[in-house]
């Protein structure tokens, strides 16, 4: 492999140095122009009354801009019974029948832990070994 000579070595290294140095300052310019919250807290110091009014418009507006309201037009169906039960007797029944399972559920709990710890425990334990003869 060829030697570099001290001359050419002590130039690398300035370089290295210069480009190092660019680089640092380059980035700290970098971060002060993104630093967007700063910008914005300059701007409102600079310009409040600007920023006070284009608040109170904006806010005006939003108030005062009538609310979206969407219609929704709903047509009966000839075919509103079934079996002779409305659908909201449907539903009805549907809330009663989840409301009697929640309430069984929490009657059967204590038999069903009960059972499945029996189970459980009722399985030999066995340790591995290993290593051992």
């Amino acid at each position: 492999m060829a030697e570099i000579p001290r001359k050419d070595r002590a130039a690398i290294k300035s370089d290295i140095a210069l480009s190092r140095d660019r680089m640092g300052r380059e980035l700290s310019g970098l971060r002060y122009e993104l630093d967007f919250p700063r910008k914005l807290r300059n701007s409102f110091r600079e310009q409040t009354g600007i920023w006070v009014g284009a608040i109170v418009v904006v806010g005006l507006l939003v108030a005062v801009a009538p609310a979206r309201t969407k219609k929704v037009y709903v047509r009966p169906k000839n075919g509103n019974k079934r079996n002779g039960k409305q659908n909201g007797q449907g539903l009805l029944e549907a809330g009663a029948l989840v409301g009697v399972l929640k309430f069984a559920a929490t009657l059967l709990r204590p038999a069903l832990v009960k059972f499945v710890t029996s189970k459980i425990t009722s399985y030999p334990r066995t340790r591995s070994r290993v290593g051992a003869r």
